[in-house]
């Protein structure tokens, strides 16, 4: 009797711990699988790169707050065999999903797609961009856009987005970018912003850093108040468009005949601004125009190595020409 009491108790003993590891582990699924956050509606941009493993991406969705557990999203995608489903890109997870659903989305529905457009390109090259990430046409984006407006920037922008949304996006950073307050600098060198613009553009593509951009936009101010022509290399290329030998809307060459194109954003001929931005600047171009630096040049050139050299007088130019291009 005292053994098969002995043999009851020990059966007893195994499934109350049986049970409570059963209870326990049932627990620490159910916290570990959970929502971080059910009230959470706002989307976190999660990446997955290519080559990134369930542990890698459950690592780094630990690190972001979007899961409880990095085991437990693990065990999830084991049991859903979605382990060869997951998929690199860009998604967008709310803290509001549970690790299943999380697991879900990623492998399917790719909502977001990063763009980056640099600074100088013309709105040509933007809407090229723009039609490769997020295959839209070109020619819809052309009917929209407005050149200089555009932004360069990284964005990040839903996959499905309209060509007006898309175009919202760059208009926007460049409002938030471009205070009022920048704005109305432009009139103590009496210029309307939208003129400063216009010459931001064309200092974007003639300068090529930080410290001469503002010299030279003092500089092509000087020319304007002196009443010269800007005599601009870039809004040269602007009017000769693109160059289908060199596969390129900024021709890298320029001859004495191309001087003589007839456009009104040809600055070699005519006199003043051209009638809008030549491309989409940044904001050291924006700044440079709105805080330039003055000086007494009327020239400047760059070497083959991209350094400025500046001249006041055309006898100073010449020499600086014969000495760094010759």
């Amino acid at each position: 009797m005292k053994s098969n009491n002995t043999k009851g108790v020990r059966t007893g003993i195994f499934f109350l711990v049986v049970a409570v590891v059963f209870i326990v582990s049932l627990m620490w699924w159910y916290d570990g699988t959970r929502a971080v956050d059910s009230t959470d509606t706002k989307p976190v941009a999660f990446t997955i790169k290519s080559g990134d493993g369930v542990r890698t991406i459950a690592a780094n969705l630990s690190e972001k707050n979007l899961i409880r557990s990095s085991t437990a999203f693990f065990v999830v995608v084991k049991m859903l065999r979605l382990e060869t489903n997951l998929q690199a890109g860009e998604f967008r997870i709310f803290r509001s999903m549970d690790a299943r659903t999380i697991a879900q989305t990623l492998t399917h529905g790719i909502a977001d797609s990063w763009i980056t457009t640099l600074e100088g390109w013309r709105i040509e090259e933007v809407a090229a961009k723009v039609s490769k990430d997020l295959d839209i046409p070109e020619s819809e984006f052309l009917k929209v856009a407005k050149e200089g407006y555009m932004f360069p920037d990284t964005y990040m922008v839903s996959r499905d987005a309209t060509v007006g949304a898309i175009v919202k996006v760059f208009t926007d950073t460049f409002n938030e970018k471009v205070s009022d307050t920048m704005r109305l600098e432009a009139k103590k060198n009496n210029l309307t912003f939208p003129q400063a613009l216009i010459l931001a553009s064309i200092v974007e593509r003639e300068g090529h850093t930080n410290e001469d951009r503002p010299i030279i936009a003092g500089i092509l101010l000087n020319r304007l108040k002196a009443d010269w022509p800007l005599q601009a290399d870039a809004t040269l290329q602007y009017a000769l468009g693109y160059q289908t030998k060199e596969k390129t809307w900024w021709k890298k060459e320029l001859f004495d005949d191309d001087k003589a194109v007839r456009s009104p954003y040809n600055t070699y001929i005519n006199k003043g601004l051209p009638p809008a931005p030549i491309c989409n600047p940044g904001l050291s171009a924006i700044n440079a125009v709105l805080f330039p630096k003055a000086t007494d040049y009327m020239y400047y050139i760059h070497d083959k190595e991209g350094t400025a050299h500046y001249a006041k007088t055309l006898e100073e130019h010449n020499a600086n020409v014969s000495k760094y291009l010759r």
